[in-house]
C-alpha cells in the first residue's frame, strides 16, 4: 500500500478514513497502521517529499528577493509551504465584520504534512491546571480529563519524535519521565544575557523543548517501548529511526529537513506507517462532507480531485476528521452531522500574541564564534506568576510564555538596514561599519498566552460564498476578551522590563494591549469549533474525539480542544490522537464499530 489514485482507493476497502496527513492526521495513521488496521489517508494538498525538495544549506543570498516574504511565501522564500498560506486562491473564507480587530485569519497549509512541513517544532506539555481551567478560576470549561489520562500519551509522542528539553520542576510546567527527552542545545551567548538580567525582574528562563533530534534516537530500546508485543511494528519503526539523523545545526527548520532530524510528519509518521503496507495515500483529494449510512453511522466521505475536479466517494468502518481544527469543523457543518448540541462551530481559539524587539549595546562588536544551533528555543520563559494570578493580584486571567533570541546567524534583508531608529540613517563606508557593529546585537521577545474561549469567536457556513469545488466557505467572527488584552498588555511592559534591565534600546515604547495583541489567527494555533466534553448537550465528542451523534466519526485534530493554553498545541494533539486511535482499535477488536 502506497500513494494510490482517487480511482484505485474507490475500488479498496479500508477500516479507517483518516482526512488530512499533518500532526493530527499523521499519528493517527501511524498509530492505525503499526498495529495492523488498513487505513486510506486523504490530504488536500500536493504531495510532499522533503528528503528531495527541501532547501538544505541554501543561503538567502541565493534565493530570489534574498528570501524576503512575498505575499505567495510570506514566511520568506525557502519556508517549507507550497502551495499554502494565508490566501489560496480559489479556496476563499470570508469575515463577519470590516473591523481588522474582529477579523480571523486563517492560514492552511494545502501540502502532504500540512503544517508540520514549517511550524516552529516548539513541543510543551499542558499542565495539570490547563486540563481543569474552569475549576480554577471560574472561566471556561473543564476537559474531560485530566493530565494523568494524557501523560502516557505524552511520553510515547516525545519518544517517537524526538523532543528535547529537561525537567525543571516549575508549577504546572510538567517533567517527562527519566530517558524520554533528549539532551537541550547549549545556551547562546544572547540567551545567557537574557537569564542574568531577567532574573532581576523576576522572569526565569529554563531550557525549550523542540522536536528535533540533539542526538540519535535509541532504536533498540523505544520501539519496544512505543509498541509493546508487536514485533513487526518494532521492526519497522527500529529501521525507521536508525535513518533519522541528527541535527546538522546547518539549516532552519521552517524549511523543512532532509536528514529528517526534526519532526514532520512527512518524515516520522508517514514513512514508518506506509511500510506496514496498511496505508494508502491519496493528495489533492479535498473532502466535501461525511456520508452517513441509514442507520446514522458514517458511511465514508466524498471528495473532490483539485486536479481534475471529478468526485469521488469512499466508505469505511471509521471516519476521522484530522484536515486541522476549522477544515475539520467546516466539513461537519456541510454534512450537517455530528451537531445536535449545536456547538459545532463553538469557541474557536488561537494564542494571544504579542512582541517586539530591541538591541543590546553589550552585544555590539562582539568577536566572531561560533553559534550554531537548533534555529531557535534554546531558552524560554513559562507562566512563572500562577500564585500571583490566583491572588488576583493581576487584572486577568490565564498565562502566557516567552519565547526570545538574539544570535549572529546568517545575515538576512534586515543587517543594515532599519536603523535609523539606532543612527540616524547613513550609508556608504559608515553603512558598511554599523553593518558589523550591530550585527548579533539585536533581540527579540515575543509572548505567547492562553486564550479563554467565548461566545464572539466562532464560525459558520457563509450562505453565498462557495470555493472553487463548489463548496460552501466558512465565515468568521471574532473578538478578543479583556482577560487576552489585559495579557497582550503585560507582556509588553514585562518585555520592556527585561529590555531595561539588559541595558537595551527598543525602537518603540510598550503599548497598551488593544494595539499590541495580535489579530486572531495569525499565530496559527487555532484550536476548537468541535469541543469535547462529558455531557453530549454541551459537546460534540468524548475525551477520545468520538462524536456522540455519529459513534463512527472521529475528531483527532484540535478541534476539540477546551482551552488554548500557555503552551503550542501541537504536542497536545497528537497525544490526543494517539490515545483517541488506541480507542478505536479497542473498539473495533470487540467488534464495537
Amino acid at each position: 500500500m502506497s500513494f494510490i489514485t482517487p480511482a484505485d482507493a474507490s475500488k479498496n476497502t479500508y477500516d479507517v478514513v483518516v482526512v488530512g496527513s499533518g500532526a493530527a492526521g499523521g499519528q493517527t495513521a501511524y498509530t492505525l497502521a503499526m498495529e495492523g488496521a488498513k487505513v486510506l489517508m486523504l490530504e488536500a494538498g500536493r504531495k510532499y517529499d522533503p528528503a528531495t525538495e527541501t532547501p538544505m544549506m541554501q543561503t538567502n543570498g541565493q534565493a530570489p528577493l534574498r528570501g524576503v516574504g512575498t505575499p505567495e511565501k510570506p514566511f520568506g522564500f525557502w519556508d517549507a509551504t507550497i502551495d499554502g498560506g494565508w490566501n489560496v486562491p480559489g479556496e476563499p473564507y470570508t469575515s463577519d465584520s470590516d473591523d481588522p480587530n474582529r477579523q480571523f485569519y486563517w492560514w492552511r497549509a494545502r501540502m502532504l504534512g500540512g503544517r508540520t512541513n514549517h511550524w516552529g517544532r516548539i513541543s510543551l506539555r499542558n499542565g495539570p491546571y490547563d486540563f481543569k481551567p474552569y475549576t480554577r478560576d471560574g472561566l471556561g470549561f473543564d476537559w474531560p480529563m485530566d493530565y494523568t489520562d494524557l501523560a502516557p500519551y505524552y511520553d510515547k509522542v516525545e519518544m517517537l519524535i524526538g523532543v528535547y528539553g529537561e525537567n525543571d520542576g516549575m508549577e504546572n510546567t510538567p517533567s517527562s519521565p527519566k530517558g524520554v527527552l533528549l539532551p537541550p542545545p547549549k545556551p547562546l551567548v544572547s540567551d545567557l544575557y537574557f537569564k542574568k538580567h531577567a532574573k532581576k525582574v523576576g522572569v526565569p528562563a529554563i531550557a525549550g523543548h523542540r522536536a528535533v533530534l540533539t542526538t540519535r534516537l535509541d532504536h533498540q530500546r523505544l520501539p519496544k517501548l512505543l509498541h509493546p508485543g508487536n514485533a513487526k511494528a518494532q521492526a519497522i519503526l527500529a529501521a525507521d529511526m536508525q535513518k533519522r539523523q541528527q541535527c546538522l545545526f546547518a539549516t532552519p527548520c521552517g524549511r523543512g529537513c532532509s536528514v529528517r532530524a526534526n519532526y514532520q510528519s512527512t518524515t516520522v509518521h508517514l514513512p514508518p506507517a506506509l511500510d506496514t503496507g496498511n496505508l494508502d495515500i491519496v493528495t489533492d483529494a479535498m473532502v466535501r462532507e461525511v456520508t452517513k449510512r441509514a442507520d446514522g453511522k458514517a458511511e465514508g466521505v466524498v471528495f473532490i480531485d483539485r486536479k481534475t475536479g471529478a468526485e469521488h466517494r469512499i466508505k469505511a468502518r471509521i471516519v476521522v476528521l484530522a484536515a486541522s481544527a476549522l477544515e475539520s469543523v467546516r466539513i461537519l457543518l456541510n454534512s450537517g452531522v455530528a451537531n445536535s448540541s449545536g456547538k459545532v462551530g463553538k469557541y474557536i481559539m488561537d494564542t494571544v500574541g504579542a512582541g517586539f524587539g530591541g538591541q543590546i549595546p553589550m552585544l555590539e562588536n562582539t568577536p566572531l564564534h561560533n553559534e550554531d544551533g537548533v534555529d531557535g528555543l534554546h531558552l524560554y520563559t513559562p507562566w512563572w506568576l500562577y500564585k500571583e494570578q490566583l491572588a488576583g493580584k493581576l487584572g486577568f486571567a490565564r498565562g502566557y510564555h516567552i519565547e526570545f533570541g538574539g544570535v549572529r546567524e546568517m545575515p538576512g534583508m534586515g543587517t543594515a538596514s532599519g536603523l535609523e531608529w539606532l543612527n540616524g540613517g547613513n550609508y556608504g563606508k559608515k553603512f558598511k561599519e554599523d553593518a558589523r557593529r550591530y550585527y548579533g546585537s539585536f533581540f527579540y521577545m515575543s509572548g505567547r498566552g492562553e486564550m479563554i474561549p467565548n461566545d464572539d469567536c466562532y464560525a459558520e457556513i457563509d450562505p453565498k460564498v462557495k470555493d472553487r469545488f463548489g463548496i460552501p466557505v466558512l465565515r468568521f467572527f471574532w473578538k478578543w476578551s479583556k482577560h487576552e488584552i489585559g495579557q497582550a498588555a503585560h507582556m509588553e511592559k514585562t518585555f520592556a522590563d527585561i529590555f531595561d534591565a539588559m541595558g537595551g534600546r527598543y525602537s518603540r515604547k510598550p503599548q497598551a494591549g488593544e494595539k499590541a495583541i495580535k489579530q486572531g489567527g495569525i499565530i496559527i494555533h487555532e484550536v476548537g469549533g468541535a469541543m469535547m466534553g462529558s455531557d453530549p448537550s454541551k459537546s460534540v465528542t468524548n475525551s477520545y474525539g468520538q462524536c456522540w451523534d455519529v459513534k463512527n466519526l472521529f475528531i483527532t485534530d484540535g478541534a476539540t480542544l477546551c482551552s488554548n493554553a500557555d503552551k503550542n498545541p501541537t504536542l497536545t494533539i497528537m497525544a490526543l490522537a494517539w490515545r483517541a486511535s488506541d480507542h478505536m482499535l479497542s473498539l473495533m477488536k470487540k467488534k464495537e464499530l
